[in-house]
């Protein structure tokens, strides 16, 4: 039976068994960090786990670069929403950012 070394956890991608997100380690690899150093950097990882977390990036780019346009489209659409229902107090903010950058000239 396969190790799993990566799961999908709360929507993020992590190293199975920590709180270490694959996009550390992704981002250290990306940047010519070799696994023993990327290991170094997260004394939480063995070098096992590094090795198969690149693993799991390599054969699953698609879906590693997926996950963040996903989270930002929710943001947005929260975001969007929360514009709507507090209108008034962001009408506010904006007036009160307003004034506070007049007088400031």
């Amino acid at each position: 039976m396969a190790k799993e070394y990566v799961t999908l956890q709360e929507g993020t991608y992590r190293i199975d068994g920590t709180r270490v997100s694959l996009d550390s380690v992704v981002y250290a690899y990306g940047r010519g960090a070799s696994p023993e150093s990327i290991q170094r950097s997260f004394p939480l990882l063995t070098l096992e786990q590094v090795h198969g977390a690149v693993a799991f990036y390599l054969s699953h780019k698609a879906d590693v670069y997926k996950y963040p346009t996903e989270g930002e489209e929710e943001f947005e659409k929260l975001q969007n929403a929360s514009h709507e229902k507090h209108a008034d107090w962001y009408e506010k903010l904006r007036r009160a950012r307003e004034e506070m950058l007049r007088t400031r000239s």
